[in-house]
């Protein structure tokens, strides 16, 4: 069943139970032990043994302990103490105060929100969680759902660092480009200027960015995030199920009278600089002494510098708080309920990268890839084809930089055979297909944190996002079509925008009716 088509099952089960059940960890459950049922032909005994070997490897293997996964995960711990203490402190409660002073509207808090996302285009793991933090109290004081707010977080979060070329994403992509342009002899570009070329290319990312904004100024509720809107309007209702999601203490502490909005801003503003600063530290040292941006980008240590961001931003809000005069809320219980609350958080992640490694061992990604060789068809329609396979591997197996790694070797290999005038069109489509997947996907480490940012139950935000990404998704493969035949970008473009202004106003027309 290993590189068969069999591989795809427990993926598919797994997301099929995500939508019927709306439990995530039932389903992602379900997806392995079916996974490893198949790895093992139903032998019990090995499948147990799987299981548990894939849950130890998380952190350590082979190689010795798995830091990064491990400094991972104590930075959600961190972050749930460093929540806890803004909200204690009264800085949450202050903050919003002062914001809603400035940002006025509830158009204005959802702008805000996207701006940011723009603005911390470093990395996609550190663009969901902070901006999280930093746009909660705002948009909360205006009503906005947090399955909008996750959806704002991680349509700007993954979506602006795939095309930015100083972000990790687009170091790591560089990195392969220049690797493959080498072995394959191309030298009509080198691996930036391909880059930057396939920007215009990268259709998904950019159509999903232009949905953001049509969401916020069209009000353009459609599906589950319409119920979600509604319910926040009319009854101050932000989330949607009574449990408490990961990252929200608002009903845990009583606010400090005390607190100001410096309390939630300086932690935050530490954080950020700590880690982006350490981010350059890192890169630096493993590009022995390198001083260009792309080699440190490429070589940074993320989970490590977000481990000594989250530790120096826990301590300085800790200071913080010891500071305040009429402290009600013990440091001992700060602390146990900010770890906490981000056990449910930690819990999907590590079913994720157990199903991530699952999927890997069935070869899920390279029975999807060879499907593309053993292909034959009009070379016009590879644009297109490289934008589905690349959408459901990055759907089956939960990672973008994966599928990047997979595809973006297949697609030289194809095009440098077929047709190169093809080549920087069909790379954007892997990095558009590889970014609606993980857009799609329950087990996306970064929809998973744009979940915890937002402070909203996972399967919320995986339900209500869906459809914006598949209208995305739509709007850009029909685009890729154009693109195959006419190798024209801008003609692709503006067919990607059209097709999603009919559907957008189609839908709008739909709901009047029903009015």
């Amino acid at each position: 069943m290993v590189g068969t088509v069999y591989s795809i099952i427990p993926a598919l089960v797994m997301l099929v139970l995500v939508l019927l059940t709306r439990k995530v960890l039932l389903s992602l459950g379900t997806g392995i032990v079916i996974g490893a049922l198949f790895i093992h032909e139903f032998h019990v005994i090995d499948t147990l043994k799987e299981i548990v070997q894939v849950f130890v490897a998380i952190f350590y293997s082979s190689e010795g302990i798995e830091i990064g996964n491990i400094l991972l995960l104590l930075f959600l711990v961190l972050l749930g103490i460093m929540i806890a203490f803004l909200q204690a402190s009264g800085g949450s409660r202050a903050f919003g105060e002062w914001m809603i002073k400035r940002v006025r509207t509830r158009t204005g808090s959802q702008l805000m929100t996207v701006l940011l996302g723009f603005i911390i285009f470093i990395d996609d793991y550190f663009s969901s969680l902070a901006v999280g933090q930093i746009s909660r109290p705002l948009t909360d004081r205006h009503n906005v759902s947090r399955a909008k707010l996750a959806y704002l977080i991680d349509s700007t979060s993954s979506p602006v660092t795939v095309l930015s070329p100083i972000s990790s994403w687009g170091a790591y992509i560089i990195g392969i480009l220049g690797g493959l342009f080498a072995a394959k002899e191309i030298t009509e570009f080198k691996a930036l200027e391909a880059f930057i070329k396939i920007i215009p290319y990268n259709l998904y990312a950019i159509i999903a960015l232009i949905l953001v904004f049509i969401v916020i100024y069209a009000n353009f509720l459609i599906g589950p995030m319409k119920r979600h809107e509604e319910r926040a309007l009319k009854k101050g209702q932000l989330l949607g199920q009574d449990r408490m999601p990961p990252g929200d203490l608002s009903n845990t502490f009583t606010p400090n009278q005390n607190g100001k909005a410096y309390h939630l801003f300086i932690p935050i503003i530490v954080l950020l600089v700590t880690t982006i600063v350490m981010m350059y530290i890192t890169g630096w040292m493993a590009s022995d002494g390198e001083t260009n941006i792309l080699a440190v980008f490429a070589n940074t240590d993320v989970n490590i510098s977000l481990f000594i961001g989250g530790t120096l931003s826990v301590v300085i809000a800790l200071i913080l708080y010891l500071k305040l005069p009429l402290r009600e809320a013990k440091l001992v219980k700060i602390v146990k309920e900010g770890t906490l609350t981000m056990v449910p958080a930690i819990t999907i992640l590590l079913l994720a990268w157990m199903i991530g490694s699952i999927i890997g061992t069935l070869q899920t990604g390279e029975y999807l890839a060879g499907l593309v060789t053993e292909a034959q068809m009009k070379t016009a329609f590879l644009p297109f084809l490289f934008f589905l396979i690349a959408s459901i591997m990055s759907l089956s197996t939960g990672t973008s930089w994966g599928t990047f790694g997979i595809m973006l070797p297949i697609a030289v290999d194809v095009l440098v055979i077929t047709d190169m005038n093809l080549l920087l069109p069909t790379l954007g489509a892997v990095l558009a297909g590889a970014v609606f997947g993980d857009h799609c996907t329950p087990i996306s480490d970064t929809t998973i944190l744009s979940s915890t940012g937002a402070g909203v139950h996972h399967i919320d935000h995986v339900v209500t996002q869906l459809p914006y990404a598949f209208i995305a998704a739509i709007s850009a493969g029909l685009g890729y079509l154009f693109i195959g035949f006419t190798n024209q970008v801008g003609f692709g473009l503006m067919i990607s925008i059209i097709i999603l202004a009919i559907i957008v106003v189609s839908f709008q027309l739909v709901h009047l009716r029903k009015v």
